[in-house]
């Protein structure tokens, strides 16, 4: 076997003498400029001389050596075939010669020939469309592995790689980005080649999954690794790959231009695979200009073309756009034989993610033709035809995003989603089926459960300075004023530093407690054996209030969104029965814009807080009224109105729990003209709370918060965290003051009083004043304090919401007196980095091998009160783990938040001319506080509410006005 050896002149690897060390690295130069019948020339020639040789090992060994160099060329020229005959013969041919007599330098060719070939077949058996063989062929490589002498993990990198394309290949796409990222990070500098190919991969699962601006970076830094290596035909690969970013982005004309240079320069070079790729989009693109026959043309070539190389999963693709072609020309026959030929082929090569959008594509065309003719008397049957495919198909796609790391990235695939479960929704609409609706809604409402089991640790990190961190730092975003804080929320908060938030299949929802039946139970049952995806968790919880829960009527509501909104509700407490609604899209939407017209936006600054105060809805009666109505009329079913003034003439005052959908999160329930003609408001015939979903308990809090030190009955302290100093900012800064200078406001220092004459405070406490304004309450502090039991916590403070455009909920936090080197999960802004909700979610699990979760680091106590900017978000995220819900997650019953930015009372002064000494922040403070201190703080901090809205109808002054004490929502279990 050949001892490799450097050339004294030219440096080239000395393996075999002339002329096939030359003709290696000639193969070498074509390839990188893309002549693959030259490289392809070349190799031939050289095996034809190899082949006259007499019969040796070293021969033997030789002809495998260019026969698998061979496979490769013929694999990127898409000749299957050429590289399936040639991978075999090299398989066989290094199988002959194992046991030869072989020195170490001779092993490691011999296996480094080996791992080539191995992964050259897994990569021609997963074009070919046989996954499970190509998992196989890995399997091996991977066993292989740890013998080969591979200190720069190439070779490693390469395995990885294929995994990589494997994972996309089934639609894999959380489990393939999650390996394609940690690969990238881990990367040897001498990958030189693996680089530039992850990173398209990584471009191509970002384009997949709705996540483009993220995908075409990718794919540029990928043009400039090929552009280094000088490898043209990559290059020109990419241009296809971008012209797939932007058919999935809507830019038609540009993917149009690209696909077609794209092809042009595959036909030239015969690159068959790759063109038959660009004739299947350039078929769709047709098809979406209406242009059906050039669509069907350009469909029978790509079809053609990936049958002769038996691409075949690549050719079912092209069968379902044909199937969709021939729908749209009337040819349901034809329809239907090619959209079931794709999906046998799906089905036998287990790619469930592929049946399942085949099973929607017929459902769609179901109602389609519904729409467009008249069933008759079989009408019910062809929706219950479609309901069949849609339900488990749309229930598997919502539950791929299961599979991703992070919550952004599944935010963008529920986007993507979204579309399966609005197509359901019709139909149960279409039906009538008020079961379904309502089946529907519970398991949407349900929510991810936090996975914790699979939170990976990671390094701890630094400051912002030290950790070179690619996004801007949340002081980048700062704003305020100058002369104080207009808001109680001064940053955006930025991505985590760490491992992302996993989450898990929502729990079952139990519909009766007299039946064992679950929310869609046969739906999600067939999805689970059609698709092989968990689409719920083995934990139950029920979607009623039990009368056992309650001593007053409650009426629950739950709403989501599929295009339309829907509403769901069921009483308990004394009173029976239940409902469902529905709100036109236009007419919610038209709503929600003009709520959020009359608010101040987060990131907005001193000028969105200006307008708000100054010019906004919630400015003015009678322009609040106009807006409670809109928001009553789009929103609120009149139904539920009667039902709510029977019940309360009958039984009492209800309770009114809602669990928002994220489109209508903002909406103040309390304030909806429910009886616009005599302006009745909700809250004037109810109490109102948020609810959380079933998701958000923890089975890692205990019931109640275990104390480390149990101070015994009636002696846990109150927790005041009342305006803490945020290092590296001053009073006057965006995350300054937001209740003034200590002892200036007589209102904050009697509440205080109040609370040190009632019982233990923490901190300790010398004079009322010495609460506000501290140094000394950090997250370390806070978690002892919790830990040692605590009967309430009230945090007044700044609050960073997370950007929903993002997804990540799990952003917010709070700003305490935590300095930049305290170990933590969010970046750092300037000296000091903020509590984060997934800090008080994850803990130090993602940091240490021996980390605990969060529950157990900070317990919350029965009732929390967070008084800052949006503090009570979490809701209008598709994934609800904020502030808010992490309180509930770790053990708290009730968390009084905000939803949406706060005015601060300085704000008021500043821009309503208000006298000083009127401190509407400050009256809303004590407000919560003492129905905090109540039995029932929900009626209490509602009584408050209510008192409000009737100096404000009488008076119209803004100290008055819904802008601040509307905001305010108590979040319940």
């Amino acid at each position: 076997m050949p001892d490799e050896d450097q050339d004294e002149g030219t440096g080239v690897p000395r393996l075999y003498g002339e002329p096939f060390d030359g003709g290696f690295a000639l193969a070498e130069e074509h390839q990188r400029a893309a002549d693959l019948t030259a490289a392809r020339a070349v190799y031939e020639e050289l095996l034809t001389v190899a082949e006259s040789f007499q019969d040796s090992p070293d021969v033997r060994f030789l002809r495998a050596h260019l026969l698998s160099d061979l496979a490769s060329v013929r694999l990127t020229a898409t000749d299957l075939a050429g590289a399936e005959d040639a991978v075999g013969r090299s398989r066989g041919l290094l199988d002959s010669v194992a046991s030869a007599p072989m020195g170490p330098r001779g092993r490691q060719l011999w296996l480094e020939v080996l791992l080539k070939t191995l992964l050259a077949g897994a990569d021609l058996l997963r074009t070919r469309g046989r996954l499970d063989e190509a998992g196989a062929c890995l399997d091996e490589a991977a066993a292989r592995l740890p013998e080969f002498d591979d200190p720069e993990g190439v070779r490693a990198a390469e395995l990885g790689l294929n995994r990589v394309h494997l994972l996309m290949e089934r639609a894999e796409w959380g489990a393939a980005e999650e390996q394609a990222t940690a690969l990238l990070s881990t990367l040897p500098s001498t990958a030189v080649e693996t680089a530039p190919r992850l990173l398209t991969a990584l471009g191509l699962i970002c384009a997949a999954t709705g996540r483009f601006d993220p995908a075409e970076d990718h794919l540029a830094r990928a043009a400039d690794g090929y552009r280094a290596l000088g490898d043209a035909g990559e290059q020109h690969s990419l241009l296809a790959n971008r012209g797939y970013v932007a058919l999935r982005r809507g830019e038609l004309d540009l993917a149009e231009r690209l696909f077609a240079e794209a092809s042009a320069f595959f036909e030239r070079h015969r690159r068959f695979g790759d063109l038959a790729v660009c004739e299947q989009a350039r078929a769709f693109l047709a098809g979406r200009r209406g242009d059906l026959a050039r669509a069907g043309d350009l469909t029978a070539a790509s079809l053609a073309r990936f049958e002769r190389l038996g691409a075949s999963i690549a050719a079912a693709d092209t069968m379902l756009l044909g199937a969709q072609h021939a729908y749209e020309r009337g040819d349901i026959a034809e329809m239907r034989r090619l959209a079931q030929a794709a999906r046998d082929v799906y089905q036998e090569r287990e790619v469930p993610e592929r049946c399942a959008q085949v099973d929607l594509m017929l459902a769609r065309t179901i109602e389609d033709n519904l729409n467009r003719t008249d069933h008759g008397a079989h009408e019910r049957r062809s929706v219950d035809t479609a309901l069949s495919l849609a339900v488990p198909a749309a229930l598997a796609l919502q539950a791929a995003r299961y599979d991703f790391a992070t919550a952004h990235a599944r935010s963008q695939w529920l986007r993507l989603a979204e579309d399966a479960m609005e197509l359901v929704f019709r139909l149960a609409m279409r039906r009538q089926d008020q079961g379904l609706l309502f089946e529907l809604v519970e398991h949407r409402s349900a929510g991810a459960s936090l996975a914790l089991d699979r939170t990976a640790p990671a390094p701890p990190a630094g400051p912002a300075e030290e950790t070179g961190s690619v996004f801007p730092t949340a002081a980048m975003k700062t704003y305020g004023s100058a002369e104080g804080p207009m808001t109680l929320g001064g940053v955006a908060a930025e991505a985590a530093v760490s491992a992302g938030l996993r989450v898990a299949p929502p729990p079952k929802v139990r519909m009766s407690a007299e039946s064992d039946r679950v929310a869609l139970q046969e739906y999600v049952a067939a999805a689970e054996f059609r698709y092989h995806r968990r689409i719920v968790s083995e934990e139950e919880v029920p979607f009623w209030a039990t009368d056992d829960l309650t001593s007053r009527p409650v009426v629950q509501i739950r709403l989501v969104d599929a295009g339309d909104l829907f509403m769901t509700w069921i009483w308990a407490g004394g009173a029976r029965g239940h409902g469902t609604g529905h709100g036109p899209a236009d007419e919610v939407d038209r709503a929600v814009r003009a709520l959020t017209a009359a608010l101040p936006g987060a990131g907005e600054g001193a000028e969105g807080m200006r307008r708000a105060v100054v010019a906004g809805a919630l400015a003015d009666p009678r322009d609040e009224r106009r807006l409670a109505w809109l928001l009553a009329e789009a929103l609120w079913p009149a139904g539920l109105t009667a039902q709510i003034r029977q019940v309360s003439a009958r039984v009492g005052r209800p309770l009114v729990r809602i669990q928002p959908s994220p489109r209508v999160a903002q909406v103040p329930w309390e304030l909806l003209a429910v009886d616009d003609d005599n302006d009745v408001r909700l809250i004037e015939l109810a109490d109102v709370v948020t609810t959380a979903p079933a998701s958000s308990r923890s089975r890692h809090a205990p019931a109640r918060p275990t104390p480390d030190a149990d101070p015994g009955p009636g002696t846990a302290p109150v927790v005041l965290v009342l305006d803490p100093r945020v290092p590296g900012f001053r009073a006057d800064s965006s995350l300054g003051s937001v209740l003034g200078r200590p002892g200036s406001d007589p209102e904050l220092l009697a509440l205080v009083r109040r609370r040190l004459d009632a019982g233990p405070v923490a901190p300790s406490l010398t004079t009322p004043a010495d609460g506000f304004r501290r140094t000394d309450l950090d997250r370390d502090w806070l978690s002892d304090v919790l830990r040692g039991g605590a009967r309430r916590l009230v945090y007044v403070g700044h609050v960073s919401g997370a950007p929903v455009e993002g997804g990540q909920s799990e952003d917010g936090a709070l700003h305490l007196c935590c300095g930049p080197g305290t170990t933590g999960l969010a970046e750092p802004v300037r000296a000091h980095r903020p509590l984060s909700a997934k800090d008080l979610l994850l803990g130090t699990l993602p940091l240490r091998a021996d980390g605990e979760p969060g529950a157990r680091l900070w317990p919350a106590p029965p009732r929390v009160a967070l008084i800052g900017c949006e503090s009570g978000g979490d809701l209008r995220f598709a994934e609800s783990f904020g502030l808010a819900t992490a309180m509930i997650h770790n053990g708290a019953e009730l968390v009084t938040a905000t939803r949406w930015v706060l005015p601060t009372s300085f704000a008021f002064h500043r821009l309503a001319g208000l006298p000083e000494s009127v401190r509407p922040l400050t009256e809303a403070v004590v407000a919560v506080d003492t129905a905090h201190e109540h039995p029932d703080p929900v009626a209490r901090l509602g009584r408050w509410q209510r008192e409000r809205l009737d100096h404000w109808r009488a008076a119209g002054r803004i100290e008055h006005s819904p802008l601040l004490w509307a905001a305010l929502t108590c979040v319940t279990r």
